[in-house]
């Protein structure tokens, strides 16, 4: 046991590959998530003004990007995040050999469309009647989505986009599949030269189990937090 130890972590330092791979492995997470908030929120948006209109004042530009983003959404959701990788890598940028870009590019295009639900949710469960309230002061719908929604959504989304960052985390162990050297290539790997095939595989997922906790620990703070200024 200890010789497979020292073989897959300590042996020509092995554990620095760990290292590096459990860095890619962020980066495609964080990256990702940065993408996916952008465009969560553009089609949340979209989404949400289009279902607000007032009755008789139907914008027919804003119904075409709505059904759009229904599409995107739909397809998205609809499909494997491992297809959807093969796709964008094989198939959209086949002549690339950025694998790290790709990646971020994908899984940001399929958190993107869990986050506008996200975040379409948070605005929807603030009462309507604050909208109403801002409209009816002289605001537009722009600012009173900016002072008087979006900061009383915040509290909702916060928790759930946290929740995406640890299922984004933990699906970034597919890009072994185009070839990007993350954590689960690693072992991979030194799998491959060590033949050993327990400690590299049960390592990476002491790893990831450890990043989840303290991922989940950290949730758990914000979210005490938030329930702690809902009662000031």
């Amino acid at each position: 046991m200890l010789h497979d130890f020292y073989q897959s972590f300590v042996e020509g330092d092995r554990w620095l590959l760990y290292l590096k791979g459990l860095g890619t492995t962020f980066e495609v997470t964080i990256l990702a998530l940065v993408i996916g908030v952008v465009l969560g929120v553009l089609v949340a948006v979209v989404r949400t003004m289009h279902d607000q209109q007032r009755t008789g004042r139907r914008n027919p530009l804003l119904g075409m990007i709505n059904a759009i983003c229904k599409v995107y959404t739909t397809v998205i959701r609809g499909t494997p995040m491992m297809v959807q990788l093969l796709i964008m890598y094989f198939v959209i940028f086949a002549g690339t050999r950025n694998q790290l870009g790709v990646a971020m590019l994908a899984f940001g295009i399929n958190s993107g469309a869990y986050v506008s639900e996200i975040i379409r949710g948070g605005i929807m469960s603030v009462d309507p009647g604050q909208m109403e309230a801002g409209r009816s002061l002289g605001l537009g719908y722009v600012p009173v989505m900016r002072f008087v929604v979006i900061p009383q959504a915040i509290k909702a989304i916060l928790p759930s986009l946290g929740n995406e960052l640890i299922t984004l985390f933990k699906e970034t162990s597919i890009v072994t599949v185009i070839g990007l050297v993350d954590l689960t290539k690693v072992a991979m790997q030194i799998q491959g030269r060590t033949y050993q095939a327990f400690m590299p595989f049960i390592g990476i997922a002491l790893v990831y189990l450890v990043v989840v906790m303290i991922l989940t620990w950290l949730l758990g703070i914000l979210e005490r937090r938030l329930r702690q200024s809902d009662r000031r």
